[in-house]
């Protein structure tokens, strides 16, 4: 539509001015799409003036905004500005950083090549999915304050974790309801499976934290991380947080919130279990459980009363992430 046509290009005006206002040009892997804005044949022959050409803030920049802006949408920035604090190019960063370590670019090539194959709903419905991780790994780095290193270094400290979890979640991909009716209109089971764990995913970056924390393997802390969800029952308390309403500005953030500070609590009591013990990760959380016996029983017998409720509020998942916190 015409009038979405011209507030998206106010959008990228805005974004333009405030990359360019930044040091985001100059990191060297973002830097990387000025090479990329020229044809190979002018690369091959003057590739040693590239670097020097006198537009080459401005280029990045340009490259950059369009690649955000034309993927995730024009309010893609305004909302997790709004949701986090960050500044605008903090944004641009930590998506760029979420792209590369999730592997986003390669997906949306698989989606892409589905035309005509699929119906647009369909890969629409792909696309969304993963939207989601995107814009809550987006918002991890920047509560996080990650993005300090190069982005080559955030690449090499949160990718092994990805892999390792995307490994250990190819069961639950293969029996999910969603990859199998993705499967039945004709997308590819391999693409179909990994878009069904895109929310599974996100809890990589959690066991990356972990695992450099405590000088742990990627494999070890992902075991720990997972048993905590299984003995807390963490994956239905989820499911109650996503059913929240979110018809309004507050609903939407304090929905977000309470889904932030249940990721921060299985971190936080992954990183306790591994602290307090030795052995196998089954081991560990045993000594856990018995040095916490009175403090879990309390918090797994309220769970399972939340979880048995026809109906919950902000008010009731509130309290049960309060109990949670005696654990970590």
């Amino acid at each position: 539509r015409p009038e979405r046509a011209v507030l998206l290009a106010y959008c990228k005006m805005w974004l333009f001015d405030e990359i360019l206002a930044s040091d985001l040009p100059e990191d060297p892997w973002i830097g990387q799409a000025l090479a990329r804005y020229f044809p190979a044949q002018l690369r091959d022959k003057f590739g040693a003036h590239i670097p020097r050409h006198p537009l080459k803030r401005e280029i990045v920049a340009t490259h950059v905004l369009n690649s955000l802006v034309n993927r995730v949408g024009a309010t893609f920035v305004h909302r997790l500005t709004d949701m986090t604090g960050a500044k605008p190019p903090q944004v641009v960063r930590a998506y760029l950083a979420t792209r590369e370590v999730m592997g986003h670019v390669a997906l949306w090539r698989q989606v892409e090549e589905l035309d005509n194959v699929v119906s647009d709903a369909v890969q629409s419905e792909l696309l969304i999915e993963e939207g989601w991780l995107t814009a809550r790994a987006t918002a991890w780095f920047l509560r996080y304050k990650r993005l300090g290193d190069p982005m080559e270094q955030i690449f090499q400290r949160f990718t092994p974790a990805v892999a390792a979890l995307r490994e250990k979640l190819a069961d639950e991909a293969a029996a999910s309801t969603k990859a199998a009716a993705w499967i039945a209109a004709g997308v590819p089971a391999p693409l179909a499976q990994r878009v069904a764990i895109a929310e599974g995913l996100y809890a990589a970056l959690d066991i990356a934290e972990v695992a450099e924390s405590v000088q742990r393997s990627v494999a070890e802390v992902t075991e720990v991380h997972a048993g905590v969800a299984a003995r807390l029952a963490l994956s239905r308390l989820r499911q109650q947080i996503d059913g929240l309403p979110a018809g309004s500005h507050w609903q939407a953030l304090a929905k977000a919130a309470l889904g932030d500070d249940l990721a921060g609590l299985q971190r936080s009591i992954a990183l306790e279990v591994l602290r307090g013990g030795d052995g196998s990760a089954g081991q560990m959380l045993a000594d856990w459980e018995s040095r916490n016996a009175i403090a879990l029983e309390r918090a797994q017998r309220l769970l399972a009363e939340l979880s048995d409720a026809k109906a919950v509020d902000l008010a009731m998942l509130s309290v049960a992430l309060r109990e949670l916190r005696s654990l970590a």
